[in-house]
């Protein structure tokens, strides 16, 4: 399942975080990162999801 979450990360990195955590302070923090740019928000979701 985790694969599938990094996958949906790397596309739309807040619905990959929503998944994992919620809708709670972390995906507010990627919306955010991903609308200053793509990329930060990639590596932030991605590191939400490894972490676990």
């Amino acid at each position: 399942m985790d694969l599938v979450r990094i996958l949906i990360a790397i596309l739309l990195p807040p619905l990959g975080v929503f998944l994992q955590e919620g809708l709670g302070k972390h995906f507010w923090i990627n919306l955010l990162l991903t609308l200053l740019g793509y990329i930060p928000g990639i590596v932030h979701a991605v590191w939400i999801i490894a972490r676990r």
